[in-house]
């Protein structure tokens, strides 16, 4: 009598090609950790639109509200931006490369 295992998911581990489950962080056989596509690739939200909104609505906390995280664009929409520092420390991250989204992935592509 034969008994119904299902399958798990697999993937080819990106440093010695050896099959392992999908959702293993290290390889099992040459121990190295597994990047997943969002750390390799950043945030799907732009850098442009998160930039121009901050620019011009980012005392109202707009482009927090673009990127997902609606707690601090609350906090920045009651506070006027932090009187305009936070609104302006916000710009210069976002410029520069350091802001992320709400799970934490940073913005990559301008467009």
């Amino acid at each position: 009598m034969s008994s119904y295992a299902p399958t798990r998911p697999t993937k080819f581990c990106h440093a010695c090609s050896r099959v392992i489950d999908a959702q293993a962080v290290v390889c099992t056989q040459c121990g190295v950790m597994q990047v997943t596509p969002e750390e390799l690739f950043g945030s799907e939200k732009k850098i442009l639109p998160a930039a121009l909104l901050c620019f011009w609505f980012g005392i109202f906390g707009a482009h927090r509200f673009y990127v997902g995280k609606t707690g601090t664009a609350l906090l920045q929409l009651f506070t006027l931006g932090g009187l305009g520092i936070w609104m302006l420390v916000d710009l210069i991250m976002i410029v520069v490369g350091a802001f992320t989204d709400s799970e934490g992935n940073k913005l990559t592509e301008w467009t």
